[in-house]
């Protein structure tokens, strides 16, 4: 299977690398065909296919040179079999003629859609980095790493979102998952990013960080109209990394479960009570519970969202990270990452229907830790 993938992707390469020879092997087939055959079998078909193709692959350019190739092969033909002054070759030269001049209009029309495309491209990625901006890839002596993978294709933000950001508690950090698609769930990705930013650097808890988060989006909330304002919610895993302890914090709001990477070994961070996501709180009576796991020098804690848990393979059957990631040690958490998404990308074969969003944490051993402030006394 993987020996026939890697071939057709290799000829599909080896076909958009030559598609630009395409009107010329028209042109050339045509003039052939109508040369050999009858003088009442027209090639009609062939040349006005030529300009038409070159429209859609190749420049403007291209396009006219195209167009005028056809015109002149087909008047060239006619006079050969002497139709030139026939209705018949009058009517078959101005079709091609025609289409020829439409398929500069056609030409023009799909280079300013492109280009409108790509502007729309390069806005929806400046909206991505002000929604979800880069986190620092390190942070005294954790290593962090992000990663995004919409399921629509060439889309640049989702309802996935995620955080890292340094605060007089600790490293804390956000990964969620909003319910529902397009701009609205964008929106409610813009609001959860604004409080938390602001919540975790002025809570001294996680159940007051997820208390303002749940404000935040129940203002938000009652803002929508229709089902949006009744089953509007957020999934997501709050979490603290004291500065100098080997342990962590986590707050669990109706969220895949995080996993603890440690010498080929992993831990899944199931909460200790179960909790409805952020939005619902009106619904259940429970107080928020923050469980304490231990995070030692050297391991990795992993946060993601459900289109990585949830990619199917051909067979149906889920990609599990637990069994993917056992006995496997990674040098930092851009390498895992990277291999994480390859992984499933492998076991879905690329069919991603859910947004994907990846945050990894990794505490460096002692020596690392200490390795820079070594040099910068030795500097003094």
């Amino acid at each position: 299977m993987r020996t026939s993938s890697a071939g057709r992707a290799t000829l599909g390469r080896w076909c958009l690398r030559h598609l630009h020879f395409l009107p010329v092997l028209l042109l050339v087939g045509g003039a052939l065909f109508d040369y050999a055959t009858s003088p009442h079998v027209s090639a009609e078909a062939f040349y006005t296919a030529a300009p038409m193709t070159a429209a859609a692959l190749l420049s403007l350019r291209a396009t006219i040179l195209a167009g005028i190739g056809a015109c002149v092969t087909d008047v060239a033909l006619l006079t050969h079999f002497g139709l030139i002054g026939d209705s018949g070759g009058w009517s078959e030269l101005a079709a091609v003629v025609t289409v020829s001049a439409l398929a500069i209009v056609v030409n023009r029309l799909m280079y300013y859609s492109y280009a409108r495309m790509q502007s729309a491209r390069r806005i929806a990625l400046a909206a991505q980095r002000a929604v979800l901006p880069q986190p620092p890839a390190s942070i005294g002596p954790l290593q962090i790493a992000v990663r995004y993978q919409a399921a629509v294709k060439d889309a640049q933000i989702g309802g996935d979102l995620y955080s890292a950001q340094d605060t007089p508690y600790g490293v804390r950090c956000l990964v969620g998952d909003v319910r529902g698609k397009g701009l609205d769930a964008v929106k409610v990705v813009a609001v959860a990013m604004g409080a938390f930013r602001e919540a975790a650097e002025e809570e001294p808890t996680l159940a007051g960080v997820a208390a303002r988060l749940e404000r935040a989006l129940l203002r938000e909330r009652c803002l929508r109209t229709g089902p949006e304002r009744i089953e509007g919610f957020v999934t997501g895993v709050l979490v603290e990394i004291p500065h100098r302890h080997d342990q962590l914090r986590l707050l669990n709001r109706g969220h895949p479960a995080p996993l603890v990477l440690h010498a080929g070994r992993v831990h899944t961070a199931e909460p200790s009570v179960p909790a409805l996501p952020l939005g619902l709180a009106e619904l259940g009576t429970g107080q928020d519970r923050t469980d304490t796991v231990p995070f030692p020098s050297g391991a990795t804690l992993l946060l993601y969202t459900d289109g990585l848990n949830e990619a199917r393979n051909r067979a149906g059957e889920f990609y599990d990270p637990t069994a993917g990631l056992t006995g496997v040690e990674f040098p930092g958490p851009d390498a895992l990452l990277d291999a994480l998404l390859s992984e499933v990308n492998r076991h879905s074969a690329g069919r991603i229907t859910d947004d994907m969003a990846l945050l990894a944490v990794t505490r460096t051993p002692p020596a690392t830790d200490h390795g820079p402030q070594r040099r910068a006394h030795g500097e003094r």
